[in-house]
């Protein structure tokens, strides 16, 4: 796996299954809840028309450099909805701690940690090709291309344009950002 060893974030929706498998399976691993899909859930409870305000509002969120700047955010925004929408509101501030585990790493990463995106966009890419080719002959030519597009987009993270740079997640910087969380 290209010089990391173990597993130290799982990514996921808020699904209950995913989340007794990587407690069992992947023991020590923070869990971080999707950020896109966070947004999408809460903006699918409001009316279209302050769906915008909604989003703008939680990208300040995630964006915010540190847990504590996030939740000060947090509370804000949910006091903005509390009136109108007070599900909304008590959803922001009950469920966006597991949307922040990425602010305990590498700045550099946190952008790219925070959502499935990758994943999903890789997922899509082999829905697209599969599609086109309609009937494989066997299991083995099915699992051809589908290695081929997952060793291609490896092959772009590490290359074209690096997807994380690796060398931030060693021990030591591992460690010296796991305080974000406790000391903010």
């Amino acid at each position: 796996m290209r010089g990391l060893t173990g597993v130290r974030l799982v990514i996921s929706d808020d699904h209950a299954g995913l989340q007794q498998a990587i407690a069992r399976h992947v023991q020590g691993a923070s869990w971080q809840r999707c950020q896109m899909h966070v947004t999408r859930n809460l903006c699918g409870q409001v009316a279209a028309t302050k769906r915008a305000t909604l989003a703008a509002g939680l990208r300040e969120v995630f964006a915010a450099p540190t847990w504590s700047q996030a939740r000060t955010v947090a509370s804000q925004l949910a006091e903005q909805w509390r009136t109108s929408h007070p599900r909304v509101a008590e959803q922001i501030e009950e469920d966006l701690d597991d949307c922040l585990s990425c602010l305990a790493f590498p700045t550099e990463h946190q952008l790219r940690i925070r959502t499935t995106n990758g994943l999903e966009r890789l997922s899509q890419e082999i829905k697209r090709r599969t599609r086109v080719v309609r009937i494989f002959p066997n299991r083995e030519a099915c699992l051809r291309l589908v290695t081929a597009l997952a060793a291609e987009q490896s092959d772009e993270w590490v290359s074209g344009r690096r997807y994380l740079d690796v060398g931030l997640l060693t021990e030591e910087h591992h460690h010296l950002a796991m305080p974000l969380l406790a000391a903010d």
